[in-house]
């Protein structure tokens, strides 16, 4: 030990009674002419082992006070913190003020310029200086906003119960922090917020029924925010967001092939994702991106994997696999892909029953290969996805059992709603669209996807098959 610092220790984490609050003992190397060490070396620190989140620092401050008892705090700033010290030392105070079961839990310990700590969004912060001339700095990964949501803890809280060392009464302290609440009076920092895109389509109201009505969680349809926007960029005060789950898309799939219907296509699901995906990269905001079958040609003799090639036969697939290249160029994203989906609203399902009931005798491809999703299944997997923090990527989502045929499920619809089942006559996708007169989207014949690389993270999807009669019940 050599003037409060240790030499030669190796970078090391401490973890705390606050989750995300994390304590770095720093290397710090020295010689006769003074010492060196690497303060924020983000490469090291967020490796394996450490886990430092990759928090994307956007401004360094200092604090810098000559005499020893200046005490400051208890703050909670919508954004992270690394906090170390550059000389002298202090001690710090750290209060959990957001939302969640750890709400007014406490950590303390003393830093110098060996020590760091990470201070994640929503905890408050505080020091006490033990030295004269102590230089205080801190990175943030956002800016200063008077319209960004802050929450103060009065430094003398009886609940925190601070054992601070040197007393309160004895030491100069700003007006501003003799006055804030005590933790009663504290109105916790809710969580980053969570944006829905698409909020009125058949996957969205499935969102909505999966995460739920909160104050952090914003639903939006077109009306609402309009991916298409030139000024997308400045629609929201994005540093408050954590997570965009854009569920907007356009699946006019035969329409795209028309003039008006591509510009459309290429504009919600290629341009709008690329914008989106900007905004996520520049604000460390984790991009979920819903992708589809039909970046496949179909051709494959079994399931599709995640890193198979894509070949989209349509202008509506080559939209989506533009999409999909777009969306991975975000660091934080989650690509689900999908296929024949089934939710609240129209959809193959609710027309085969809706022509059973009216006695219509259907004919319905019978080679085209897949599984049906049905959208609480693709709710439930990106929850899972966000909640256990699985590797970003792209993830193949769709119920589970064996892949069928159209014609095979509108016999089991007909079937399940009380009908004759061979009321439906197969056909060839050739003959179905022999005739028509409006552009037909050419489909892949094989959309069956392979589902183990979600399943290694612990999800599981129900049979969808089995998942069928009870949508019909519903």
């Amino acid at each position: 030990m050599t003037d409060g610092i240790q030499f030669g220790k190796p970078l090391q984490v401490t973890t705390t009674p606050i989750p995300g609050l994390i304590v770095l003992d720093l290397p710090v190397h020295g010689d006769a002419r003074g010492w060196f060490k690497e303060n924020w070396q983000r490469e090291k620190m967020t490796a394996a082992g450490i886990a430092l989140p990759d928090f994307g620092p956007v401004q360094n401050n200092i604090s810098f006070n000559d005499q020893v008892g200046t005490t400051r705090g208890i703050h909670a700033e919508p954004w992270d913190k690394y906090v170390s010290v550059a000389t002298g030392r202090i001690f710090g105070a750290w209060v959990d003020l957001r939302q969640g079961p750890t709400f007014g839990a406490v950590y303390t310990t003393e830093l110098d310029p060996s020590r760091a700590i990470f201070v994640p969004r929503g905890v408050g912060n505080s020091y006490q200086t033990l030295a004269p001339d102590t230089a205080y700095t801190y990175l943030v990964n956002d800016h200063w906003s008077p319209t960004a949501t802050y929450t103060f803890l009065n430094l003398a809280d009886e609940t925190a119960a601070i054992n601070w060392p040197i007393p309160l009464d004895t030491v100069e302290i700003s007006q501003k922090d003799k006055t804030h609440p005590r933790l009663g009076e504290v109105t916790p920092m809710p969580p980053k917020r969570i944006l829905v895109t698409g909020a009125n389509g058949q996957l969205g109201k499935a969102l909505r029924d999966e995460f739920g009505e909160h104050p952090h969680i914003e639903y939006a349809t077109r009306a609402d925010l309009d991916l298409t926007s030139p000024n997308l960029a400045d629609a929201r005060r994005w540093r408050e967001y954590g997570t965009i789950i854009n569920a907007a898309a356009y699946t006019a799939v035969d329409k795209a092939e028309t003039p008006e219907g591509r510009v459309a296509a290429w504009a919600a699901n290629a341009t709008a994702v690329g914008t989106l995906a900007r905004i996520a990269t520049e604000n460390g905001i984790t991009l979920v991106h819903i992708s589809s079958d039909y970046v496949f040609d179909g051709t494959a003799p079994g399931e599709y994997t995640e890193t198979d090639p894509v070949s989209p036969l349509g202008v509506y697939g080559q939209t989506k696999a533009a999409g999909d290249t777009l969306a991975a160029t975000t660091p934080r994203h989650y690509i689900i892909r999908t296929s024949w989906v089934i939710g609240d609203g129209n959809n193959f399902v609710r027309t085969m029953a809706a022509l059973a009931q009216r006695g219509v005798n259907p004919k319905v491809v019978n080679d085209q290969h897949g599984r049906l999703t049905f959208t609480p299944t693709i709710a439930h997997a990106i929850r899972h996805l966000l909640d256990t923090h699985a590797d970003y990527g792209t993830y193949n989502v769709t119920n589970s059992g064996e892949p069928t045929t159209w014609y095979d499920i509108a016999r089991q619809v007909y079937q399940l709603t009380g009908h004759d089942p061979d009321r439906v006559t197969p056909v060839t996708t050739t003959d179905y669209y022999a005739g028509a007169t409006d552009p037909i989207a050419v489909r892949p014949e094989n959309s069956a996807l392979d589902l183990s690389k979600i399943e290694s993270t612990g999800f599981e999807a129900r049979s969808h098959l089995g998942r069928l009669g009870e949508y019909l019940i519903a």
